[in-house]
């Protein structure tokens, strides 16, 4: 009995393995995807009514060492806060300051190193200004909605060249925490961040932030001078040494800059017919190279294009 069942195994065994070459070839010739419009396709073919131009009373240049990173307030989102940098800026405040933490996967922080000791920079911008983690959703603006479903909020999509989420039901909008969000730096109070210390997300979209810390607006231009600073190496990715920290030269209003200064950028319009083709290329990606396209988007996952006009 043994000897015939080994006998049928191997039988079992051979007629699998003739199998495997049929199976095999069939996964080859799998259908491939059509090839579909990229991003960069949709941003050569749009119109120009379908960009605008940054404002300059809500754009602040930030010069480092490696050059400029430019940043776009949301004051309809947090605008006591937004109108409290900016007299933070005009008053020359982040002047001389620098990058004081790195966590790597996380955030870059800017501000006063000395801002917990006894001698802090002063400044004559409010101390104290009411902590803004949402605002109602009239006052943020047209909304243009995401068809795809979000773990953190019942709607995502965009508000004006920002990322925005939603909450009908309790009447209110926020900037979700994704690449290149710029928001305040706050201690344990709801009420203890007023614009003078702030970061950017360097890493994955840290979306349990969300309603729990004011958003100020994003970075449009020079991310990658922020993503490349060295980390900090104490708790947090804080610096231990001063000459870990990167210093800021300035921090101006676009407004306070003369015109042939200014950086000359101009952003997708969220509520365009363009954008909805940028989502849906990042959606769905055509061949050869992808085999599968995903099928929804994240919002954080949406590129908001940038572009320099003028040169």
């Amino acid at each position: 009995m043994q000897g015939r069942s080994t006998t049928i195994h191997a039988a079992a065994i051979c007629a699998a393995l003739l199998a495997m070459p049929a199976a095999h070839a069939a996964a080859k010739i799998e259908k491939e995807l059509p090839p579909k419009p990229s991003v960069a396709d949709v941003v050569k073919a749009s119109k120009a009514a379908e960009w605008r131009a940054l404002d300059p009373d809500n754009t602040l240049y930030m010069e480092l060492p490696a050059g400029r990173v430019v940043i776009e307030l949301a004051p309809a989102f947090a605008p006591n806060t937004a109108a409290n940098i900016r007299a933070l800026v005009r008053e020359g405040y982040f002047d001389g300051l620098a990058i004081i933490r790195a966590q790597d996967g996380f955030v870059v922080q800017w501000g006063d190193p000395n801002a917990d000791e006894k001698n802090p920079k002063p400044f004559k911008a409010a101390t104290t200004v009411k902590a803004e983690f949402t605002a109602p959703i009239k006052a943020a603006g047209s909304f243009t909605r995401l068809k795809d479903a979000d773990v953190y909020a019942p709607q995502v999509g965009h508000v004006n060249g920002f990322p925005a989420a939603r909450d009908p039901a309790t009447n209110e909008t926020w900037i979700p925490h994704c690449y290149a969000t710029v928001g305040v730096a706050r201690d344990n109070g709801a009420d203890t961040g007023n614009g003078s210390q702030l970061y950017t997300v360097i890493g994955h979209a840290p979306r349990h932030l969300d309603r729990n810390i004011t958003v100020v607006g994003r970075v449009v231009w020079g991310m990658p001078l922020l993503t490349v600073v060295p980390r900090g190496t104490a708790a947090a990715g804080f610096y231990d040494k001063p000459e870990q920290r990167t210093p800021i030269a300035s921090v101006r209003l676009a407004a306070d800059v003369p015109q042939a200064e200014r950086s000359k950028l101009e952003v997708m319009r969220t509520d365009s017919a363009s954008f909805q083709a940028v989502v849906e290329a990042q959606r769905n990606r055509g061949g050869p190279w992808t085999k599968r396209a995903a099928g929804h988007i994240d919002v954080c996952n949406a590129p908001i294009p940038v572009r320099e006009v003028g040169l």
